[in-house]
C-alpha cells in the first residue's frame, strides 16, 4: 500500500465507476427490501446478492488493468472533494465480502425467507436489511481515503451488525448485542476525537495528503494513538475481544458468519490503511512491537479458551478471537528499522492472506456448526458422537476449515503463516515465528478433539438425528474449499 500518486489531481481511469456501484448497490438493496416489506424482503435480497458480487468482480478486474482505481466523488479533488480509491488489497476484500455475504444469504434462506401465510416476517426484514447494510459499510470502509468517511463507515457497520446478535431476540442475546454496541460506541468515540485531532492539526482528513503532511509531534501521536485504540475495540483485539465470543456465538449460523468473517476485518482494514499510509511516518518499534504483542496474547489466549469450552459455537467464537491475533503480527514484522517506517512486502502479503483465508474458513466453521446443531438439537461437544456418519458433508466443511485455520498446506492459512514466518526468520524476529507454531498446535489441538468427539459412537440417550436440506450443507462446504484452496492464489498474477 503506498499514498496517493499523481492520480489523486488526475482523471479517474476507465471503470473507477464500479466503486461507486459496490457502495450503491447494496443500498438500493437494501431500500428496496425495506420497501417490500416482510413479504418481499428474501426475494429483493437473493436478488441482490449475484449483482453485488459481479461489481465486486468488476472492481478486481479493473484494477488488473489499471493497478488502482481513483473516484473523486462530485469532480472535486481533495482537500475540497473525497476520494474513493481501490488498489489490490481492497479488491480482495470486496470479493472475499461479496463470496462471504452471498453465502450467508443463500444458507440464510432456510431460517430467514418467505414466511408463510400466517407467520411474521420481521426477522427475516430485520436480517436482509441488516446484511445489506453490512455488505455496503464494509464495502465503504475498503475504499474510502478519507478518516472521516471511514468513520462513516464504521457506524454504519456498527448498527447493521448489532441487530444480526439478537435477531432471536432472547434475553442472553440482546444483552450480548448491548454489550457490542457499548464496545463499539466508545471506540467510534476514540476513534472521532483522533480525526478530529489530526484535522486541527494538518486541516485535511484525506490519507493521501495527510502522508505528506503529518509530522512525528505530539498531537498526531495522541491522534494515532486514540484511532487505533478505537479500531482495537472494534476489532475485538485481545484484551478488548469481551464483547465477542457471546455476540457471535448467540446469533443465528448465517449472522455469526457474517460477523466473524467479516464484520471485524473492517476495522482491520482502516488500522492498516491508517498506520501504512496515512501516518507511515509515526511508525516506530516500540509501537509495533506492542501491536504485535497484543496479536500474540490473542492468539495464545483464544487458542487456551477455546480448547476449554463444552459448545461448538462457542469454541469456534474464541477460535476467531486467536484468530484475529494473526493480523496484527503483520505491523511488526513489515517495520523496517532502516528507513523507520512500515514496508510492503511478505509480512503484509501474510496478513492479506490471513484476512481473506479467515473470513472463508470461519463462515464455513460458524455455518457447518449450525448444521450440526439443528441436525442434534444442541451443539454440545461431548455430545456429537455419530454426526460423522449422519451429517458428512457438515461434518467434512468444518475439517476443511480447520485445515486452513491450522495452516496445513495448500490452505490459504498456510499460505499466510508461511509468509509470516518468512517475514520473522528475515527479519531477525524470531519470537513471533514461535507465536506462529505454537498457535498452529493450540489450533490442531482443539480442532483434532472436536473431530475425534465427531467421529465417535453417538451415546445411547441420543435423539435421532433432524433432516437437514443437502443444498444448505453445500454452501460451507463450497467456502471450506475456497478457504483450502486460496493458497494456490499465490501462482496467480
Amino acid at each position: 500500500m503506498t499514498p496517493l500518486p499523481a492520480a489523486l489531481v488526475s482523471g479517474a481511469p476507465a471503470g473507477a465507476g464500479w466503486l461507486v456501484a459496490s457502495i450503491a448497490w447494496p443500498v438500493i438493496a437494501l431500500l428496496l427490501v425495506v420497501a417490500g416489506g416482510e413479504r418481499f424482503a428474501a426475494r429483493v435480497g437473493v436478488l441482490a446478492l449475484p449483482v453485488g458480487l459481479a461489481i465486486a468482480a468488476a472492481v478486481a478486474l479493473g484494477i488488473a488493468d489499471h493497478g488502482e482505481l481513483v473516484y473523486h466523488v462530485g469532480g472535486w479533488t481533495p482537500p475540497l472533494g473525497i476520494a474513493l480509491r481501490a488498489d489490490g488489497l481492497s479488491a480482495a476484500m470486496l470479493l472475499v465480502t461479496a463470496v462471504v455475504a452471498s453465502g450467508a444469504g443463500i444458507y440464510a434462506l432456510a431460517d430467514f425467507g418467505t414466511p408463510r401465510a400466517g407467520q411474521t416476517g420481521r426477522t427475516s426484514l430485520a436480517f436482509w436489511a441488516s446484511l445489506l447494510g453490512a455488505w455496503a459499510a464494509l464495502n465503504l470502509a475498503f475504499l474510502g481515503n478519507d478518516l472521516f468517511n471511514l468513520y462513516v463507515a464504521l457506524e454504519l457497520l456498527t448498527f447493521a451488525a448489532v441487530p444480526l446478535v439478537c435477531l432471536d431476540g432472547r434475553a442472553e442475546t440482546l444483552k450480548a448485542a448491548l454489550r457490542y454496541l457499548l464496545y463499539a460506541l466508545v471506540g467510534s468515540v476514540l476513534y472521532l476525537l483522533g480525526a478530529v485531532l489530526l484535522y486541527g492539526a494538518y486541516g485535511t482528513l484525506d490519507m493521501g495528503l495527510l502522508a505528506v503532511a503529518a509530522q512525528p509531534e505530539p498531537a498526531t501521536w495522541v491522534a494515532a494513538a486514540l484511532m487505533t485504540a478505537g479500531l482495537l475495540a472494534k476489532t475485538a483485539l485481545f484484551p478488548l475481544h469481551l464483547w465477542l465470543p457471546p455476540a457471535h456465538a448467540g446469533a443465528p449460523p448465517a449472522a455469526s458468519a457474517v460477523l466473524s468473517a467479516l464484520v471485524v476485518k473492517g476495522s482491520f482494514f482502516i488500522v492498516l490503511r491508517l498506520w501504512f499510509e496515512a501516518l507511515p511516518g509515526l511508525s516506530n518499534a516500540a509501537a509495533m512491537q506492542l501491536l504485535g504483542l497484543l496479536g500474540a496474547g490473542a492468539i495464545l489466549y483464544g487458542s487456551a479458551l477455546a480448547l476449554r469450552q463444552a459448545r461448538l459455537k462457542l469454541l469456534v467464537a474464541y477460535s476467531t478471537v486467536a484468530q484475529i491475533g494473526y493480523l496484527f503480527l503483520v505491523f511488526p514484522l513489515a517495520f523496517d528499522a532502516a528507513a523507520g517506517r512500515l514496508a510492503a512486502g511478505a509480512a503484509l502479503a501474510g496478513g492479506l492472506l490471513q484476512a481473506v483465508s479467515h473470513a472463508l474458513a470461519k463462515a464455513a466453521m460458524f455455518m457447518s456448526a449450525g448444521l450440526i446443531a439443528l441436525s442434534l438439537g444442541h451443539d454440545r461437544i461431548a455430545g456429537l458422537g455419530g454426526i460423522g456418519r449422519t451429517r458428512p458433508a457438515s461434518l467434512l466443511a468444518f475439517a476443511l476449515a480447520g485445515v486452513s485455520l491450522v495452516g496445513l498446506p495448500p490452505s490459504g492459512g498456510f499460505a499466510a503463516k508461511w509468509l509470516l514466518l518468512s517475514a520473522a526468520v528475515a527479519t531477525g524476529q524470531w519470537w513471533w515465528a514461535v507465536v506462529i507454531v505454537l498457535g498452529g498446535l493450540l489450533t490442531s489441538a482443539y480442532l483434532v478433539l472436536v473431530l475425534m468427539r465427531a467421529l465417535g459412537e453417538p451415546a445411547e440417550s441420543a435423539i435421532a438425528p433432524q433432516p437437514v436440506a443437502a443444498w444448505r450443507e453445500a454452501v460451507p462446504l463450497v467456502l471450506a474449499l475456497l478457504a483450502v484452496f486460496m493458497g494456490l492464489a499465490g501462482a496467480l498474477p
